[in-house]
């Protein structure tokens, strides 16, 4: 087949991948291997059923610390006729765990016992006594462990297939195993390519990439079941990634590369597959992750009866989201299948979507969402989607596919989410959606340890009070500047949420300014200056307070917005902004004081503002929120947002106004 770019559905790619490694003998559960019985057998998978050699407990033992004795002696005790019983003739002390003396059925509980010396007096030793006094009478087999009480020799204690816990291990070892059989690891080879790659640790320098794929494939595989080796990036070079898949290959149940699969002239791994065996796909229609090459590498008469031995081998795309999600879908049921365990399903919710998506009509396209609960519906808002966004699977709560041929879904579709993390996590989310404020994640950071999870979607202030209405969040952040007041949100809940019941809460007074590259090298000293021909800007999106706010002081001025240029070219956070100017890609952009000193730029404050939370009032007195409320009033949480620069905490926790 061409070796070049082709998607095809993601049924047939996995279809096609099953039947070849069926053919080369590889779709079946791999060799078993031999292994002690101590801690470090947790997590494997049972090759071989377990059948005890030994009963548990293999003798009669007391089942406390007591006296045996035999039951039909003690018939008849009673509170207000007492029972007494010679030592030892008739009843002897054990530990718990002794072995029941051969004359004795039962065991009394040394705290129901009156230890008495030869006269009839408290005996000095309870646990050696001359006679025993006791009040009530026991049955056969009371407080008594039998033998085989737990595991029967010969029983059946663990099946073939079940992935060993730790009570399991404890299992086999009562059951007299000193060694048990388990599948044996899928070994999985990772090779990072790209010239452009550095090592964790090494700073990087501009047109260089921290290479992490790797470390994030491994962990994948790791946690999977398999065990897998990272090599060393290699550069772009045909011969040094052939001679590493082949070397790899040899000691390998599974090869991946890791970027250098694409349609571009540097697209090494389906020559190299190619050369050394067959491409079996080359392109998956997929969103992200399409780039996918799936293949056989082929190794004549290597095997002992002088048969062909093939390895599977995939391309993993470079884009960290798109490589990530490769491993779920192809690398994962692999490894499972070697395994010979089931595949694991996630567990799943339905949930409804915030806001309208699009995709490709012609691809699977998976989306990341993060979830929450307001009143009783579940809400999906959508992350960032591009392939080279890690953070984007850091944040997400699951994962939704939009099925090829869709084209997306509108907001208020209601998508099947497969979950990330555990449904207790997602219940005890605040949903807040609006504007951004790095104060925030300072909240998220405090919350965390009272038992709630702040989820921010930041789609500006005026999109935040829209979600208010369609009741899509418990809160959103909000700045939007009334030019006829010069009073803050207050005018536009009225206009936006007419008949929605909130309360407005500020949270901040912050800095507004420009966002300057070091050492200011274009002189910008206020917004008059941004229409000059040298100066590129970079915005907020609209509907965002901080453009309203641009937009309102560029009206005071006469300056009409489109003389800025790149006024059009909009951002969504504030550290978005600051990356922008950091980069190079924009001379200045309006922001926040702390989003410039995080990455190392010139500030020059510009305007004052109020950045307030519009919470939904059924959520205002709720125990969900509760934690949130309460944060605001802290010392602590205080005087971390103070430290940021720009930021005033004065009204903080100030309730504003009721509607």
């Amino acid at each position: 087949m061409s070796i070049y770019l082709h998607d095809i559905p993601l049924e047939e790619a996995q279809a096609r991948f099953a039947v070849a490694l069926v053919e080369a003998g590889l779709g079946e559960r791999l060799a078993s291997e031999s292994l002690a019985l101590d801690e470090r057998a947790a997590g494997r998978v049972l090759a071989e059923p377990v059948w005890a050699g030994l009963s548990s407990p293999h003798y009669h033992a007391s089942a406390m610390d007591g006296f045996a004795v035999r039951a039909e002696d003690t018939q008849g005790a009673a509170p207000s006729l007492p029972v007494t019983l010679d030592c030892p003739r008739q009843a002897g002390y054990l530990d718990t765990g002794d072995v029941l003396p051969e004359w004795a059925n039962a065991v009394i509980p040394i705290e129901s016992v009156e230890p008495l010396d030869e006269t009839g007096a408290p005996a000095p030793n309870p646990r050696h006594p001359e006679r025993i006094r006791i009040r009530a009478a026991v049955v056969p087999w009371q407080h008594v462990r039998p033998m085989g009480e737990d595991i029967v020799a010969t029983q059946l204690v663990l099946p073939a297939g079940w992935v060993l816990r730790p009570v399991d291990l404890g299992a086999a070892a009562a059951s007299g195993q000193t060694s048990l059989n388990v599948v044996k690891k899928p070994r999985v080879a990772i090779i990072p390519t790209g010239t452009e790659l550095v090592p964790v640790g090494a700073p990087p320098r501009p047109g260089e990439i921290i290479e992490y794929n790797s470390l994030v494939l491994a962990a994948q595989v790791n946690g999977w079941g398999g065990e897998a080796l990272r090599l060393a990036p290699l550069p772009d070079d045909f011969e040094q990634i052939r001679a590493a898949v082949l070397q790899a290959a040899r000691d390998h149940d599974l090869v991946l590369v890791n970027a250098g699969s694409s349609a571009g002239s540097e697209d090494f791994t389906a020559r190299v597959v190619e050369s050394l065996g067959r491409v079996l796909v080359h392109g998956v229609a997929v969103r992200p992750g399409h780039p996918v090459i799936l293949g056989m590498l082929r190794f004549p008469g290597e095997e002992a009866q002088g048969r062909e031995r093939q390895v599977p081998v995939i391309g993993v795309p470079g884009y960290p989201v798109s490589a990530a999600l490769t491993g779920e879908i192809f690398v994962k049921p692999l490894i499972e299948r070697w395994l010979g365990v089931p595949h694991s399903e996630p567990d799943t919710l339905r949930a409804t979507l915030t806001r309208k998506v699009t995709s490709p009509a012609g691809d699977d396209d998976f989306l990341r969402v993060v979830l929450g609960r307001v009143g009783e519906r579940l809400l999906a808002a959508p992350l960032a989607r591009g392939a080279g966004v890690i953070t984007s699977l850091v944040q997400a709560d699951g994962i939704t596919l939009l099925p090829r041929g869709s084209q997306g879904a509108p907001a208020g579709a209601e998508v099947e989410v497969h979950l990330y993390k555990p449904r207790s996590e997602i219940e005890r989310t605040i949903f807040a959606i609006g504007s951004h404020d790095i104060s925030l994640d300072l909240m998220a950071q405090f919350l965390a340890p009272r038992g709630r999870r702040l989820v921010s979607a930041n789609v500006g202030s005026l999109g935040g009070l829209v979600a208010l209405r369609r009741a899509e969040a418990h809160l959103g952040g909000c700045h939007l500047l009334d030019e006829r007041t010069g009073e803050y949100n207050q005018a536009y809940i009225r206009e936006y949420l007419p008949e929605t019941r909130l309360k407005l809460v500020t949270l901040v007074g912050r800095q507004q300014g420009l966002l300057l590259p070091p050492g200011n090298p274009l002189n910008i000293r206020s917004l008059e200056d941004l229409v000059r021909p040298e100066v590129t800007f970079v915005n907020r999106q609209r509907g965002a307070g901080t453009r309203l706010l641009l937009d309102y002081h560029l009206r005071l001025l006469g300056i009409v917005p489109e003389r800025l240029k790149g006024y059009n070219q909009e951002e969504y956070t504030h550290l978005a902004v600051a990356a922008a100017v950091a980069s190079g890609r924009a001379s200045c952009g309006l922001g926040i004081a702390a989003a410039a000193r995080a990455l190392g730029l010139e500030f020059l404050p510009l305007y004052e503002e109020r950045y307030d939370l519009a919470i939904l009032e059924e959520y205002y007195s709720s125990a969900l929120l509760a934690p949130l409320l309460e944060l605001l009033q802290e010392t602590a949480f205080r005087s971390a947002v103070a430290g940021l620069p720009g930021y005033d905490i004065r009204r903080m926790g100030e309730l504003v106004a009721e509607f």
